[in-house]
Order: structure tokens, then C-alpha cells, then sequence
């Protein structure tokens, strides 16, 4: 190849589009009850079946990118995810729309590892920061520009255009890897773990739906016998058993046995979920407090992360740099405690009635602990790798990503839920000792009731009984936002705490992570066979 960065653009344009889809649905959502006639459950489920889909075939199909080559499976999962982003921007239905963002969610688990494996094939090890820092970048500023790009194009020119826009810049990425990629192939016959396969989407598919819906379904029954917490036992159960499988030495493994071998892998692995768990678990309560507390429209909430995005983007620049000069440990556990000190101080200046651009500070310290952090993680995670594993090693490094999300999501929703229905009620208590006393048990019963419906996102309080006067009708419903408010921005402040444990527990393990020196391969501890060119 006359230069491996050329083909790093095309693989940007693939993963860029990849970690877009996956947060820019968010300020879509009210748009799309409204033209798609959808209930709230269908929506989220637009955004539940792609993380499903994206999530559960990751390991199968990093290793199908050993098996096959790289190229090939991209172009296949690339061509995949461009038919079903023109089928969600046609969509007419939610459950047609749903349908298709599992497509896209497939595609985009068969794209996902082979980006990070072409990396590691066309840069050697020593002149890999560069290259992996680009690629840490683009994961970062694409996972938080998706709510400023959605928001845009909602307000402008309609939701179908977030799934659209992938149709140009998904083409230009296919010409390009189809015409300047490398068709690397292995030498010898890799075979397929089919019995792992079955174990490992069947445990990821039952817990991550599970943890997904549990709130949905209140934690108890799905459909007939079928319950929440004995499915998410049921995926836990069937992924220990597909460890165990693992552990017995086969050439088809998923997980091949040398694959964990080097301390630093597991580390980073295990950090590279605690940062997927704190940045969904942070955004959750973040995105539904700007809108539903502050007031702000989607194109506003999502304007107000912009500057977040540009701090991100500018610290994996930084770190690229810094890779050269700094420990990458280093500047891990700096862009963990960045993170997290960011998180601290939005829960900090939190109130009802904060001005927006006040929470502007804690959100550029976050991207600056965001983008601090990408770069190096994969860089530490990937060191080293002899081509037989790298397929598989991209598809675990992405699944603990992917995981650290659901858990983030499904915890953070639940921790949400169980503060809202302690502190709106106490919120609603104080505010209706202004009314007569005739009216204020049925205030707080009617605040209590709304807080446990989506009606408490919609900015009209409670119902008021019609025999109640004008004048005091007029008074409950002030009262009653206020007390959203109040009890809504006291339940999202407790809620943040949760990813800042998860932060500083992922700061502990990245003290595990080792410095990997430059030179030969062998060094990182892992075997050296190789398996094509």
C-alpha cells in the first residue's frame, strides 16, 4: 500500500457512522411517538433492539473476521448496515422501524471488530499510537456529537434524516475499503467454534435483554412463566458455562486461551467497560433533566453538549501525542478521574433552576476525561497482538464496551426510577403545605401517581379535578411542575453518584495496566504464531 492512512480514513467513516448510531436516536424520541403513532415502549425499543443486535454477535463476529479475513466481513456488515439505514429512514411503523434498526444493529456488530483489527495489521506496534489515537477520537466525538447531529437534523429536516445521513458517508467508506483495504486471508484453516457461538449469544442475548427491559417489565413476568430475573440467571448461567468451554484449548475458540494471558488485556478490558457503564449511565439522567427540568427543546439540549464534543476530540488529539512522552496508564486513569470529577461537578450544580451554560464547565471536563482516555485504553488492549487473535481480541474489547453500556442504562434507569418515587412524593409534600389542607392529600396522591408514568415528562402535571376551582386548579399545576422539578433534579444528583463509583473503581483497575515497550511482539507476553501475511 502506498499509505496505511488512506485506509484508515475508510475505516474511520465505518466506525464513526457505528458509535453515531448509537446515541443519536435519543433526541428523536419525541418525534417519533408523535409521527409514528408509537408508544413510548416502542420507541425505546428503536434503541434497545440496535444495542441488542449490536451487542450479543460481537465475539462470533470478530472471530469470523479471523476466519474469513477482515475485509470481507466489513463490506458484508458494511453493505448490511446501509440497506437497513434506508429501510429505518422509509419506516412508516415503529414495529417496521424496529425491525430495522435490528438489521443495522447486525451490520454493525459485523464492522465493529474488524476496524481495530485492520489497525493493528497496518501499523506495527511502535508506530501504532498515532493511528489508534485517530481511531480513539472518532469514537469519542462520534458517541457525543450524536445527540448535537440528531437534534439538528430532527429540527430541521425530520428523524428519518438521522438514519439517512449514513447513506452518503456509508458509500464513500464502501468505494474506499473496497478499493484500498488489504484483502488479508489466513494461511490456514481457522475453524469455528459453533457450540461457543450457541453459548455465548444465547447468554449475552438473555442478560442483555434482561438488564435492557427489567424496568419495562418491573422486574416480573415478560410472557407466560418467563420472568426477568430468571432470564438474566438463565444468560448468566449460560456464560459461565461458555467460559468454562473456553477454558479447554481448541484452534476454533472464541476466546482463545493465549488471548487472556496478558494481565494488561484483561485490565483493559475490564476499564474499557467501566467507562462504557459511566458515560450512558451519566447521559441518562443528564439528557431527560435538560429537557424535562430546564425546559430546553432538542436542538438546545443537544447544542448544549457541543462543547463537551470538542473537548473530547481535542483531548484524544493530546493523547496521541502524550503516548510518546506520557505512560499511558497515566493518562488513563487521568481521563477516568476527569470523567468522573466532571460528573461531580453537573450533580453539584444541578437545581431546578439552573441556567444551562452554568453546566457547561463539568461537561468539558468530562469530554476532556473522555477523550483523555480512548487512545491509550486501546492502544494498551491491542500491543502486541499476533494476527490470529486479533479478531478475536477486537470483538472482546468492543463486547466489555458494549456490556459496561447495558448495565450502565439498565442500572441508572432503575436507580432513577427508585429515586423518583422517594423524592417527588417528598417534594410534592412540601409544596402542598401552601394549599388548603382540603386539597393537599390529593395533590401529593395525584404528584405521587404522575411520577410513575411517562405524564411526568410531559410538563402538565397532574390531572385536576373538575369541581376544583379555577384559581386553585391554576396554583396546583404551578406547584406541580415545581415539585417535578425539585424531586426529579434530587432523584438525577443521587443517580450520578452511582457512575463515579464505577469510575473510580475502573481508576483501580487501570493501575493494572502496564507499560508496553516498543520492539518485538514477544514482549507483551502472548504467542507469536501467525496466520497469513
Amino acid at each position: 500500500m502506498r499509505s496505511p492512512w488512506v485506509a484508515l480514513g475508510a475505516l474511520c467513516a465505518c466506525f464513526f457512522m457505528i458509535m453515531l448510531d448509537s446515541t443519536i436516536v435519543t433526541v428523536a424520541i419525541p418525534a417519533m411517538l408523535t409521527d409514528l403513532n408509537a408508544t413510548l415502549n416502542q420507541v425505546i425499543w428503536v434503541n434497545s433492539v440496535y444495542l441488542l443486535a449490536n451487542t450479543v454477535p460481537l465475539l462470533i463476529t470478530g472471530r469470523l473476521g479471523d476466519r474469513y479475513g477482515p475485509k470481507r466481513v466489513l463490506l458484508v456488515g458494511l453493505v448490511l448496515f446501509l440497506g437497513a439505514s434506508l429501510w429505518c429512514g422509509l419506516s412508516t411503523t415503529a414495529g417496521s422501524l424496529i425491525a430495522a434498526r435490528a438489521v443495522q444493529g447486525l451490520g454493525a456488530a459485523a464492522m465493529t471488530p474488524q476496524t481495530l483489527s485492520f489497525i493493528t495489521r497496518l501499523f506495527p506496534a511502535e508506530k501504532r499510537g498515532a493511528p489508534i489515537a485517530v481511531w480513539g477520537a472518532v469514537a469519542g466525538i462520534a458517541t457525543i456529537t450524536g445527540p448535537v447531529v440528531g437534534g439538528l437534523l430532527v429540527q430541521h429536516v425530520g428523524w428519518q434524516w438521522i438514519f439517512l445521513l449514513n447513506l452518503p458517508i456509508g458509500l464513500v467508506g464502501l468505494v474506499f475499503a473496497a478499493a484500498l483495504l488489504p484483502n488479508w486471508q489466513p494461511s490456514g484453516k481457522i475453524g469455528f467454534d459453533l457450540t461457543g457461538a450457541l453459548l455465548a449469544s444465547a447468554g449475552l442475548g438473555a442478560l442483555v435483554f434482561g438488564l435492557q427491559n427489567g424496568q419495562h417489565y418491573h422486574w416480573g413476568t415478560i410472557v407466560g412463566p418467563v420472568g426477568v430475573l430468571p432470564l438474566i440467571g438463565l444468560g448468566l448461567l449460560l456464560l459461565g458455562l461458555f467460559v468454562l468451554w473456553q477454558r479447554k484449548p481448541r484452534p476454533a475458540n472464541l476466546l482463545p486461551v493465549g488471548l487472556f494471558s496478558n494481565p494488561t488485556f484483561s485490565f483493559a478490558n475490564v476499564t474499557h467497560g467501566a467507562l462504557g457503564f459511566a458515560t450512558t449511565g451519566m447521559f441518562l439522567p443528564l439528557v431527560i433533566y435538560v429537557q424535562s427540568v430546564l425546559g430546553l427543546d432538542p436542538l438546545a439540549s443537544s447544542l448544549l453538549c457541543a462543547p463537551m464534543a470538542f473537548a473530547a476530540g481535542a483531548a484524544a488529539l493530546f493523547a496521541a501525542r502524550g503516548l510518546r512522552r506520557v505512560e499511558g496508564r497515566t493518562l488513563i486513569m487521568t481521563g477516568l478521574g476527569g470523567l468522573a470529577l466532571g460528573t461531580i461537578v453537573l450533580a453539584v450544580l444541578a437545581e431546578p433552576d439552573t441556567e444551562p451554560l452554568v453546566l457547561v464547565p463539568g461537561l468539558v471536563v468530562a469530554g476532556i476525561g473522555i477523550g483523555l482516555v480512548f487512545s491509550p485504553l486501546t492502544a494498551a488492549a491491542t500491543y502486541g497482538l499476533p494476527n490470529h487473535l486479533v479478531g478475536a481480541a477486537s470483538g472482546v474489547f468492543n463486547t466489555s464496551r458494549q456490556i459496561g453500556g447495558v448495565l450502565g442504562s439498565a442500572t441508572t434507569g432503575l436507580l432513577l426510577q427508585v429515586g423518583l418515587s422517594f423524592s417527588v412524593p417528598a417534594a410534592a409534600r412540601d409544596y402542598a403545605r401552601v394549599l388548603p389542607p382540603r386539597y393537599a392529600d390529593e395533590f401529593v396522591e395525584r404528584i405521587t401517581a404522575a411520577a410513575n408514568t411517562a405524564s411526568q415528562f410531559g410538563g402538565q402535571g397532574p390531572a385536576v379535578p373538575s369541581d376544583w376551582s379555577p384559581s386553585i386548579a391554576e396554583r396546583v399545576r404551578e406547584l406541580a411542575t415545581d415539585a417535578f422539578a425539585l424531586g426529579f433534579t434530587n432523584a438525577a444528583k443521587a443517580t450520578l453518584v452511582l457512575p463515579v463509583v464505577v469510575l473510580v473503581l475502573g481508576m483501580v483497575f487501570a493501575a493494572g495496566i502496564r507499560a508496553q515497550p516498543t520492539g518485538n511482539a514477544k514482549k507483551s507476553g502472548l504467542p507469536q504464531e501467525r496466520v497469513g501475511p
